[in-house]
């Protein structure tokens, strides 16, 4: 029997909907790499082995699989989304043990278009920071154990580069889909707002986050994409020459940016320019105040998730977290912050039909009992390591991240793409072309 762990989404698919595969024989296959390989990982907080292999069954009697886009597909989900049956934690003891009783919307498509949920994945508590462990886990980068997956979809990226799982569903409200995606080698894109149901948590983060796909292709990211918002993103293969700007400059003032992710936004313009797009050096005009404007969001929307649950429950940097947002939370009800950054930035975006950045400004943090320790370091260390990501949660534009290069260490380096309203097609075609012209190991090597 062909082993399908470490497949694509699409390759599967296409299998199980020629009958070349069971989906009982794909979901098997990756149950048997979970068993084996996730206790390096702590990608899983609950992996659904009978209940996943029951679900693959129905889908091989559905009388449409030879329709089905995700046919017999082994899905990962984010642990703040719901599925029927289980119990979304978000990462913390204070949350109920109290099974959903439907699923989330994008769980929901995704089940429909023929995927099969194995398990639910690590987060820290209430997907707040950027590295994922709590009281239920602590998840590792398969490309360098030592280090943290990033978060706060850590396990969901985690689950996929180390070939877990084909895909998975997490979701971003400060760059937790491409913080960890960048880390972990794989491709990612936070739609732009209203693209994918959001419904998470208790109000999105004040419409910050969105659902999105994370994959180990540009292709398996589309097509997850397509079927989480309902809509085709194909892809264009005439697509004339782009206005690209490029910048390695941290949007938040005193943050360096690394060597290797300066030079890897470099090799990617070069690239660029050399099949043809019009990319010249540019830097948008960030205000020296967005900073404070995404602290003011972050927290005042965890303040919000937080409200109804038992603080001596919860870690001592979430409880913090929580009380500075409560502080905020009438400003940022009423704040036209995130309209006037909108409106800073769009005549750069006439101006440009992308912009270019390094995805991160250095390696992720070491992989440690983070959430144990205080506050602000927490908050410096994703600060430090993520100051690209926050901007485009708050103007709720489009953001890609891709993997281009590698880190000294061996791990992946990454690059981001971000486009104005409706361009996730065309940020999808550039990173395809860049995953083209720099082609990139689909999974960790563990074995």
């Amino acid at each position: 029997m062909t082993n399908w762990v470490g497949r694509t989404a699409a390759e599967i698919a296409a299998a199980v909907r020629e009958k070349r595969v069971t989906p009982r024989q794909v979901v098997a296959g990756h149950l048997e790499r979970i068993a084996r390989l996730d206790g390096r990982i702590g990608a899983f907080r609950k992996v659904r082995a009978d209940a996943a292999l029951a679900e693959a069954d129905e889908v091989a009697a559905r009388a449409d699989l030879a329709e089905l886009p995700l046919a017999g597909v082994p899905l990962a989900v984010k642990d703040n989304l719901p599925v029927r049956g289980e119990a979304p934690r978000d990462g913390s003891a204070a949350t109920p043990d109290t099974p959903a009783e439907t699923d989330h919307v994008t769980v929901a498509r995704l089940r429909a278009a023929g995927a099969v949920v194995v398990g639910l994945t690590h987060v820290p508590e209430l997907c707040v920071f950027g590295t994922t462990e709590g009281a239920h886990g602590s998840t590792r980068n398969p490309w360098d154990t030592t280090r943290s997956a990033g978060g706060s979809s850590g396990g969901s990226a985690a689950a996929v580069a180390a070939g877990l799982v084909p895909v998975a569903v997490g979701n971003d409200g400060m760059g937790s889909l491409r913080i960890p995606a960048a880390n972990c080698g794989l491709v990612t894109i936070k739609p732009g707002f209203g693209v994918v149901p959001a419904g998470i948590g208790h109000g999105d983060w004040f419409g910050m986050s969105e659902n999105g796909p994370l994959a180990t292709t540009v292709e398996d990211a589309r097509l997850m994409l397509s079927v989480l918002a309902e809509q085709e993103f194909a892809g264009s293969g005439e697509r004339p020459p782009l206005r690209i700007a490029v910048s390695r400059r941290s949007p938040l003032a005193g943050v360096t940016v690394s060597r290797s992710y300066t030079n890897a936004v470099a090799e990617a313009a070069g690239l660029l320019a050399g099949a043809g797009h019009r990319v010249r050096r540019a830097e948008p005009p960030y205000p020296a105040s967005i900073g404070v404007t995404a602290l003011r969001h972050w927290t005042a929307g965890t303040a919000v998730d937080a409200a109804d649950l038992d603080p001596a429950l919860l870690a001592r940097r979430t409880r913090v977290h929580a009380a500075i947002g409560r502080r905020f939370l009438r400003g940022v009800r009423v704040s036209d912050s995130r309209d006037r950054l909108r409106a800073r930035l769009a005549p750069f975006f006439a101006e440009y039909d992308l912009l270019l950045t390094p995805a991160l400004a250095r390696r992720s943090p070491l992989a440690a009992p983070w959430h144990e320790r205080g506050w602000l370091r927490n908050v410096l260390a994703g600060t430090t390591h993520s100051p690209f990501t926050p901007a485009w949660n708050l103007t709720g534009w489009p953001a890609l991240s891709v993997p281009f290069g590698t880190l000294p260490s061996g791990a992946p380096c990454a690059v981001q793409l971000v486009g104005r309203p409706g361009s996730e097609a065309v940020l999808l075609d550039v990173a395809g072309q860049v995953e083209t012209l720099r082609p990139w190991r689909r999974t960790a090597p563990l074995g």
